[in-house]
């Protein structure tokens, strides 16, 4: 039964993972995780403090997922991310800070 929608990223999902009792299925998980994790919970948790603290409209909890997912190295990466919102350059400017700082 699904109680509530809520996007949430890998590394977050990592730590769910981590709680469930062993089966084929988490090993299957862990190994995708392991093959497309970019960053560890620590800078997850980071980066979303940080991209919060912006107190932007415009950042949505699906962007915010997909910036720590997929961690964006210049505007257009930015931009990809952001296909229904359109964000002026200091914005850009001080997400990117964000995730460079980050890592």
């Amino acid at each position: 039964m699904i109680l509530d929608r809520t996007p949430i990223n890998m590394s977050e999902v990592e730590e769910i993972v981590n709680n469930i009792d062993d089966s084929e299925k988490k090993e299957k998980i862990k190994l995708y995780l392991k093959k497309f994790l970019k960053v560890d919970h620590k800078q997850a948790k980071n980066i979303k403090n940080k991209i919060e603290e912006l107190d932007s409209i415009k950042i949505k909890r699906e962007h915010l997922v997909k910036i720590i997912d997929l961690p964006p190295n210049d505007a257009s990466d930015l931009n990809k991310i952001f296909i229904d919102v359109s964000l002026n350059e200091e914005e850009i400017n001080k997400i990117l800070e964000i995730v460079k700082n980050s890592k």
